[in-house]
């Protein structure tokens, strides 16, 4: 199920900045036909148009409003691919006071936003041919940083809930990416403290699009996220990747 981005619509949450403006910029570069700015303050997107003209077009989408997603995917009726780039994150540890407000919180947003996007968007890649669904992950999926547990759980389910979808979307036709970046030079990297070991988000971008053009699910995207995919490849694809229906029937 290798896409091209080419004469193709793209949506990308989050796409006023970090990750998501060079993943807008990126699929432009590729030649994509139209991207969708999904955005929580619309004026925020303002100069992404001032700059690709009508290539671009503004959508809001709030993760924490169900309302925003459906009307943006009634907007958006004529995506080929989606990008949910969104996400938050808290600095809590699991012994942390506010651990659990801030596991509440990061949940909200990285894994019902997720399936609230994939519920919305899931029927209309099918009326479309089936396209592509990218997801926002990390390594934090698979390792738990303590000083970031919470985040960690969260993306961890968020992991799990984009295996699930590789699966049910893929029934449909539509191709489902799983990105896992480490430390990226994003305003979310520098309030984590990542400073000097944080990535470019270019290699995000890049990663991502190649990935659609390849058929792949997993997606490390920088050198430490490379690092970890190594030492994890065995268990990617032989459990995770691999069809297990039979065994466990």
């Amino acid at each position: 199920m290798a896409f091209d981005v080419k004469d193709k619509v793209v949506l990308v949450t989050g796409a006023n900045r970090g990750i998501g403006k060079v993943t807008l910029e990126e699929a432009l570069q590729r030649g994509a036909t139209k991207v969708y700015a999904a955005v929580r303050k619309l004026d925020s997107a303002n100069s992404l148009v001032a700059e690709h003209g009508d290539r671009v077009v503004p959508v809001r989408v709030d993760l924490d409003d169900p309302s925003s997603i459906a009307a943006a995917a009634t907007t958006a009726a004529d995506v080929d691919v989606v990008i949910n780039n969104a996400g938050v994150m808290k600095t809590a540890s699991a012994m942390s006071d506010d651990a659990i407000d801030a596991l509440q919180f990061e949940m909200n947003a990285n894994v019902y936003g997720l399936m609230r996007v994939a519920q919305a968007f899931g029927p209309v890649l099918k009326a479309n041919g089936g396209g592509a669904f990218a997801q926002l992950n990390s390594v934090a999926s698979v390792k738990t940083f303590p000083d970031f547990a919470t985040y960690c759980a969260s993306k961890a389910a968020s992991y799990a809930i984009t295996q699930g979808l590789r699966s049910s979307l893929g029934d449909q036709g539509t191709l489902v990416v799983s990105v896992h970046p480490g430390p990226i030079q994003t305003d979310m990297g520098s309030a984590a403290g990542f400073g000097d070991i944080a990535a470019s988000p270019e290699l995000v971008a890049t990663a991502i699009f190649d990935a659609i053009a390849n058929d792949r699910f997993h997606v490390w995207t920088d050198p430490m996220a490379q690092q970890v995919g190594a030492a994890y490849q065995s268990f990617a694809e032989n459990v995770v990747e691999a069809d297990m229906q039979e065994s466990l029937g």
